[in-house]
């Protein structure tokens, strides 16, 4: 239990969690660490990626002040693999109970992704610690604020279109935490100078910080 509430801090205490979904293992290994170097303690390596159980492995053994997690997670036997593999967060874009079921049996934290009204009420009811709103960018921040209003239980991260532009929107709305991917991810996308996302992921930090200060 304690373990669970550390872990749920390191999203709480930096307000970020980074999504990871690259195309190349190596890739994703690399920017996963250089993020890690930036401040980053929170983050999930998606299924997409290739090999993903095992760049999960090697993040759990190498970071154990990280929580590494695994995303888009859609059924129990990836959830169970990913456990296996050293994952203590597991992030679905959908209501998935069996995941949350598992994750709470094994004390990992769940992200559970929601959209609706209806759909944040069923997550919660299904014992999700946390709720994705996904895909963000088609509502805005004042949808979090909405939904907020009759439901202020929920813990919500918006994951999709989070910008450093749009931070203090996001937070001031009621956020817990923020998901962010390409912004960081991508930094060296162009010529493979992974230094350029360790900067990314600190100034992302920053923002966040700065932002809540404000709030």
């Amino acid at each position: 239990m304690w373990k669970k509430l550390n872990n749920l801090n390191k999203i709480a205490d930096t307000g970020v969690l980074l999504i990871v979904r690259l195309d190349r293992e190596e890739e994703a290994l690399n920017v996963a660490e250089a993020a890690i170097e930036g401040g980053i303690k929170a983050l999930e390596i998606t299924m997409s990626v290739p090999n993903a159980l095992g760049v999960i492995q090697k993040l759990s053994q190498k970071y154990k002040d990280v929580l590494i997690g695994a995303g888009t997670i859609l059924d129990s036997e990836t959830a169970n693999n990913a456990l296996l593999a050293g994952a203590e967060l597991l992030v679905s874009p959908q209501l998935n109970p069996e995941m949350i079921k598992l994750a709470n049996r094994y004390q990992a934290i769940t992200v559970s992704g929601a959209y609706t009204p209806s759909e944040f009420v069923d997550t919660l009811g299904a014992g999700a610690d946390i709720i994705k709103l996904f895909p963000a960018e088609f509502v805005g921040p004042a949808y979090v604020k909405t939904v907020r209003a009759p439901i202020p239980q929920a813990a919500i991260i918006p994951t999709g279109g989070v910008t450093p532009e749009n931070v203090g929107e996001w937070l001031s709305a009621g956020s817990v935490a923020l998901g962010v991917g390409s912004y960081i991810t991508k930094a060296a996308r162009q010529d493979g100078d992974y230094s350029k996302v360790t900067q990314a992921a600190k100034e992302f930090l920053q923002v966040v910080s700065e932002a809540r200060a404000n709030n």
